[in-house]
């Protein structure tokens, strides 16, 4: 659903998830080396703090580890375990531009192709035109088109009449979308809209003649061996082994239908699926050099930041002070119904980081309230990870 781009913000001022018993210390996973000084104490200190559980995969070079901390089921008592698999929400955008660019260097289409070029009619009126907006700036977020999943009445089938199977179609909630002024002209802004994604994945079947989630499969999950990587369209359940999501009054959210968010984020992984997709594209083996160099071209977002093709630049603190040196990466995030996630590789794909948590309250990120824990421990994995 949405980016946790603001993950290290949001991660403050929010009340902690009550989780009684006694909470287990991080766990190393067997057959992996040690991870980084520091990064176990702060899974366990964002356990401390609220969340439930708490995953780690961290990479120096070829050295990798794998840690956890906390529970994946806090009603069973079950620990949480690496291999546990969860809903990454909004880090599902990079798997959808990385199908686009690899559709453009094919030559089957052009980023700066109209949306009305492959959508006839689908982006028309109250000042939405198809025509002006282009598959560049669906990716990038300068499209203008309206986001209804920030609307509170969007998820009165989920939240309040208790379906969590209700089921949205993309067109369903593209016809939404559309009923709605943009807030500025394609290209002329920068605004965060699952809709884009939407429509980016529809694009995707208009070029190919194929489902999204099939292109998704055949060009990036079995050529990078991702077997613990799926794609739902309706169904509200995770199988196999996977942590349960929280929101921040304890409830189990597990089960929610991603239909609503398909291509924006609908996505299930785990921490080394997402580590290795993430590696080999940052490392410019999924893309041609064009298309890499587009890939990371970024535009200015609307909170100081930068926002690349569902993925963005990220400076990492080490240390404190005025002096602190700083380390580039890049990162996808997500934050949706009881998980939340950040991918992060360093700019010279040395250093990878990926964690995730199971809590994301989203009845109170609709209210513009922090979804998730307070914690301070987000800069300190980081830091463990990516810095000397």
């Amino acid at each position: 659903m949405k980016s946790a781009a603001r993950a290290a913000a949001l991660w403050a001022g929010t009340c902690a998830v009550a989780v009684s018993g006694i909470l287990p210390a991080a766990a190393v996973e067997r057959g992996t080396g040690a991870p980084p000084a520091g990064l176990v104490a702060a899974l366990e200190r964002t356990v401390a703090d609220g969340f439930p559980g708490a995953v780690a995969y961290a990479r120096r070079g070829q050295r990798e580890s794998r840690t956890a901390a906390g529970l994946a089921d806090t009603a069973t008592g079950e620990r949480a375990r690496p291999d546990h698999r969860f809903r990454i929400a909004s880090n599902t955008k990079s798997f959808v531009s990385t199908v686009l660019l690899q559709l453009e260097g094919e030559g089957r289409l052009s980023l700066d192709d109209s949306v009305e070029t492959w959508l006839p009619g689908m982006v028309r009126g109250h000042g939405n035109d198809g025509r002006a907006v282009t598959v560049r700036q669906l990716l990038n977020h300068t499209s203008g088109i309206y986001d209804p999943t920030d609307e509170v009445e969007f998820f009165a089938p989920y939240l309040e009449r208790g379906n969590r199977a209700h089921v949205y179609t993309p067109r369903e909630v593209i016809a939404r979308a559309v009923r709605h002024e943009p807030p500025f002209e394609p290209g002329r802004g920068w605004a965060y809209s699952n809709t884009n994604y939407l429509l980016a994945g529809l694009v995707i079947e208009a070029v190919t003649h194929r489902s999204a989630p099939s292109e998704i499969r055949r060009r990036i999950l079995i050529p990078l061996g991702l077997q613990d990587t799926s794609f739902p369209v309706t169904d509200p359940d995770i199988h196999g082994p996977h942590l349960h999501g929280y929101d921040l009054d304890g409830r189990d959210v597990t089960r929610f239908s991603p239909s609503y968010d398909w291509t924006a984020g609908a996505m299930i992984s785990t921490v080394d699926d997402l580590a290795r997709f993430h590696r080999a594209l940052f490392t410019g083996r999924l893309l041609r050099p064009a298309q890499q160099r587009e890939l990371l071209t970024t535009v200015q977002s609307n909170d100081e930041n930068a926002y690349g093709l569902g993925v963005r630049p990220v400076e990492v603190t080490c240390g404190t002070g005025p002096e602190a040196e700083r380390v580039s990466a890049w990162a996808t995030d997500g934050g949706g119904p009881g998980f939340t996630s950040v991918s992060l590789t360093t700019a010279d794909g040395e250093r990878q980081l990926v964690l995730a948590f199971n809590v994301f309250d989203l009845g109170a990120n609709l209210r513009k309230q922090r979804p998730v824990p307070y914690t301070e421990a987000l800069g300190r994995a980081q830091a463990a990870a990516l810095c000397d």
